[in-house]
């Protein structure tokens, strides 16, 4: 008697590693994101300390010079601020892209899982059915080979 094998048991297998592919893409760009994500908090934690210790000099008086360098500053700090915030809205799509792609291949494999679960329930079924047949022969066989007093 052979054993089980699920016809589409390579295409499982295949859909199974695309999803772990997807997976591991999903993963790294969500690092990716935190990571761009922590640096725009940085940046702009740091501006808005340079402001406050702006303002603090103003209120004590400082020179024209160090007004333009903080002016200077703050502005370079807000180009790369600008810069970042963008790279954070790439990094957030491309991380909503994959977890998009990352749900499709869960499916996706689900939709073969469950095709093989009711095509191993149909297998179980088909051979228990022909396992009460060969019962019902042997059965009637005894049967008769009394009935006959063989």
């Amino acid at each position: 008697m052979k054993s089980y094998q699920y016809r589409f048991e390579k295409v499982l297998t295949y859909r199974e590693q695309e999803k772990n592919e997807t997976e591991s893409a999903y993963k790294n760009a969500i690092e990716s994101f935190e990571t761009i994500a922590t640096e725009l908090y940085d940046l702009l934690k740091k501006k808005e300390n340079v402001l406050v210790e702006q303002q603090e000099k103003m209120t004590r008086g400082f020179a024209v010079n160090e007004i333009h360098h903080y002016a200077r500053f703050i502005e370079s700090l807000e180009k790369k601020i600008n810069q970042v915030q963008q790279d954070v809205i790439q990094a957030r799509s491309k991380m909503n892209w994959f977890e998009e792609k990352l749900l499709d291949k869960t499916i996706e494999v689900k939709k073969y899982e469950k095709m093989r679960e009711k095509d191993h329930n149909t297998y179980q079924e088909e051979l228990d059915h022909k396992e009460a047949e060969r019962l019902d022969e042997l059965s009637t066989l005894k049967f008769r080979k009394n009935e006959n007093g063989w």
